[in-house]
């Protein structure tokens, strides 16, 4: 407890560790490498406020316009807007501006928490797409087109379909069909392409960006994958379905009023990185054949499965060594004491998060980590059973009233009672319950689980306890 955050970093940091986890720079050698070393020896420097010439990222006519600008021409936008409070904030702010209170949204059931949040801020009452369960792994995959459909014509009111495209595993759905279905009953399609901010650039052999297939908004972490820092992201308005002036009021009603500058200055690097094409066809190619080394080494290792499918963004690299017996919990900590860190453990996989820094060497030392693991253990013939978490997920919960005043009581009383704040394992994110939903046997029983495991349950208080209705 008398460790400092300074101490952990510092610590961390020497230790040179392999990162499969976000952000997707992976450390300061792509700066340096790409030439953009004096950045971060200005760093502290860069930290400014509005001063004259610097510009205001809610009325832009100067240097922020020009990064704005960046975006438009990489994305092929309408408009992109910078984002310095995550994607979280470009999601609730899509949602806004396209819904009106007391509308329906129809929304994908595996989406990220600010999506739920959007929902409570402006009144909007849920309507869920259930997508599909990925066989033989236990994941959840991508919507079902025809789903979106049934929905909008079993409710015309709704006010615009929001679904994320990759999921957390890195799986796509079928964005131009589902705009298809979405813009011929004129209704907005949002995609939540945080985890896909790279697709416009990644090249052949990956699912097409959303923002090609016909969103009508997309959202990017462009830090998880791409070479801006933690909290930058970046909005693209590609049609004008949407109206640019209830967007920009939007985000200065719930972005920060002091914008990080250092953070903008990095979403400036990105642009210029993807802009340069010796610089990115250097970066780019480094990431794909370092992918590609992954899944043709990965091969050689007995009992190592891997999920790969047409929908997947390959730089999402999903594997589990249930066949030696051990769960993903027991092979994250087998890879932490290699210092390989991985960005998301469910039942048996690991998802290993690559990115526009990720290098050959990087996936070496994750080869080379499992094949030790693997030597070290006996290949069972019975493997471990595939995880239940899409299980939950998928779910149809009941409803009641969002409860008006609510009481904490612990996990083992709260069964049949009405959530009243949502529970949300991080990661991914994706809420196991909802304020309004009534909780199930299942959902109390697998949120003590994930305790048990030590994972991190949002909504639960230390004590084990849960906000409900009285």
């Amino acid at each position: 407890m008398d460790r400092s955050l300074l101490d952990f970093l510092t610590e961390y940091a020497k230790r040179q560790p392999v990162s499969f986890h976000m952000p997707g720079h992976k450390g300061s050698k792509l700066y340096k490498d790409l030439g953009y070393g004096e950045v971060l020896a200005l760093l502290m420097d860069c930290d400014i406020t509005e001063i004259p010439g610097a510009d205001n990222l809610f009325q832009t006519e100067d240097v922020i316009l020009s990064v704005m600008e960046k975006y438009r021409k990489l994305y092929e936008s309408r408009k992109s807007y910078l984002l310095v409070n995550g994607s979280s904030v470009g999601l609730i702010t899509a949602i806004l501006s396209c819904s009106k209170r007391g509308e329906k949204v129809i929304l994908a059931r595996n989406s990220h928490k600010s999506i739920f949040n959007a929902l409570t801020l402006g009144g909007l009452e849920p309507v869920y797409l259930y997508p599909d369960i990925m066989t033989g792994h236990g994941i959840l995959g991508g919507i079902d087109p025809s789903e979106v459909s049934r929905l909008l014509d079993e409710n015309p009111e709704a006010s615009c379909v929001v679904l994320p495209s990759p999921n957390y595993y890195g799986i796509c759905s079928d964005i131009e069909a589902i705009a298809k279905v979405c813009h011929e009953r004129d209704k907005a399609l949002i995609v939540d392409q945080a985890h896909g901010a790279h697709l416009k650039f990644i090249g052949e052999g990956y699912p097409k960006a959303a923002e090609d297939c016909g969103a009508d908004i997309v959202i990017n972490s462009t830090h998880k994958t791409l070479a801006s820092w933690t909290q930058t992201a970046v909005m693209n308005v590609m049609s004008d379905r949407v109206d640019l002036a209830v967007v920009g009021n939007y985000l200065q009603i719930l972005e920060s009023s002091s914008p990080s500058y250092p953070l903008m200055l990095s979403l400036d690097v990105n642009a210029e990185i993807l802009l340069d094409d010796k610089k990115k066809s250097r970066v780019i190619t480094e990431w794909r054949n370092a992918v590609d080394e992954f899944y043709e080494g990965v091969r050689e290792i007995p009992g190592v499965r891997v999920i790969e499918d047409p929908m997947l963004d390959r730089t999402k690299l999903n594997f589990d060594m249930g066949a030696y017996g051990l769960n993903g919990n027991q092979l994250e900590t087998l890879l932490n004491e290699r210092d390989i860190f991985t960005e998301l453990v469910t039942g048996n996989i690991i998802m290993g998060m690559t990115g526009i820094g990720t290098t050959r060497e990087d996936i070496g030392r994750l080869l080379e980590a499992l094949s030790e693991i693997a030597d070290s253990r006996e290949l069972l013939m019975d493997g471990l059973p595939a995880n239940d978490y899409s299980g939950i997920l998928t779910m149809k919960l009941d409803r009641g009233r969002v409860p008006e005043t609510s009481v904490s009581l612990p996990l083992d009383e709260c069964e049949g009672r009405v959530a009243a704040a949502s529970i949300i394992p991080y990661p991914p994110g994706i809420p196991l319950a909802c304020p309004g939903e009534i909780l199930t046997k299942e959902i109390i029983e697998y949120t003590k689980k994930l305790r048990s495991m030590g994972e991190k349950v949002i909504g639960v208080s230390p004590k084990g306890e849960l906000l409900v209705g009285e």
